[in-house]
């Protein structure tokens, strides 16, 4: 009889322990949810969406822990939670050494490297040992410069800041979209002049702002008009197509590889930058990269970014994987859909 007892104590103790190391279904109907809201942000960019994606994150962290310290004890569960911790630092790790480089993925934010890349995309990442055989093997144009003229431009970066924009007549009056049926004028202009021009509201100063000519510029630029498609309407836009370095022009080429670099405090765009590589500088054997994004119209020097220090290059692109990037822009705040996502150059 205590026998029989002891069986169906043991049996209904194992049904309770069955049954309490079951998932509770609200839980995967909150993961359904959390993808669904994942792909609306990702096809409106709504900022109320991110948010609610990034609160339910939070949520379902905060369930999965109370569950696995629910079922398994308070003990066993945060040694769990350690373990999968642990788990992920390892593979990171692992990853990274296979990789060589110290942060092997990567999250597209912005939207210049439309068509290629979308903001959203998982990007993976190889690290560069030698910059020498990289650039050769990658075919990047390299360009040999001075210790002097190098710094001399580096030093003299605000007149370096150059690009073009088309004007009616009026050379205060500048665009960088012109519409198809409307005849215009070329200038080249300096880009930090016209963002303080544009910025403090006085449009009759930009016309100072135009380049007489390009005498004296380490770098030289060269423009073709392209087509730019703006919410299903086709315009026609300028755009940086070539450049000259000491003598040696290259043009826009689109199988360049794509590198992740870090932005520096004195760049005017910030965090990581996935762009396409222009060109390459070997001042004494340091490379610097020149680089754009293939949606810009202009190079990201152009837009006062200083050219890359290959120590601040983390890698190149690799594989590119749609959509998986969000997580990590919502996780870090980005929630906002920058500007230039509803345009789409197209240069080809």
């Amino acid at each position: 009889m205590n026998s029989r007892k002891n069986a169906q104590g043991r049996q209904g103790s194992g049904a309770a322990k069955k049954e309490k190391g079951k998932s509770e279904p609200y839980i995967w109907l909150l993961y359904a949810l959390l993808i669904a809201l994942i792909a609306l942000y990702a096809l409106y960019g709504a900022v109320l969406i991110g948010a609610a994606a990034v609160l339910l994150i939070i949520a379902l962290v905060v369930l999965e822990v109370k569950a696995s310290i629910a079922n398994e004890g308070a003990r066993k569960g945060l040694l769990d939670i350690g373990m999968a911790v642990g788990a992920a630092i390892v593979a990171w790790v692992l990853l990274a050494a296979f990789l060589q480089t110290t942060a092997p993925l990567d999250a597209v934010s912005s939207c210049s490297m439309l068509p290629t890349m979308h903001r959203g995309d998982l990007v993976v990442l190889h690290g560069i040992s030698n910059f020498s055989s990289f650039v050769a093997q990658k075919h990047i144009p390299v360009v040999s410069m001075s210790a002097a003229t190098f710094d001399a431009m580096q030093r003299n970066m605000s007149s370096e800041f150059l690009a073009y924009f088309a004007y009616y007549g009026n050379a205060s009056r500048i665009t960088y979209v012109l519409e198809n049926s409307s005849a215009f004028n070329v200038g080249l202009y300096n880009t930090v002049c016209v963002s303080a021009a544009d910025y403090y509201g006085r449009p009759s100063d930009i016309a100072d702002c135009r380049v007489g000519g390009q005498a004296g510029l380490s770098i030289r630029y060269s423009y073709s008009l392209g087509n730019l498609s703006y919410e299903n309407y086709l315009y026609k836009a300028l755009y940086t197509s070539g450049i000259n370095i000491t003598g040696t022009s290259i043009t826009e080429n689109y199988s360049n590889p794509i590198i992740v670099y870090r932005a520096t405090s004195d760049d005017a765009f910030s965090g990581d930058i996935v762009h396409r590589v222009y060109a390459a500088l070997n001042v004494s054997g340091t490379y610097y990269f020149l680089t754009k994004g293939d949606n810009n119209q202009a190079l990201d020097m152009e837009f006062g970014n200083y050219p890359v220090n290959q120590s601040d290059v983390v890698g190149y692109v690799v594989a590119d994987v749609p959509a998986l990037g969000y997580v990590k822009l919502l996780l870090s705040g980005q929630l906002a859909t920058p500007a230039g996502c509803n345009t789409t150059l197209s240069a080809r």
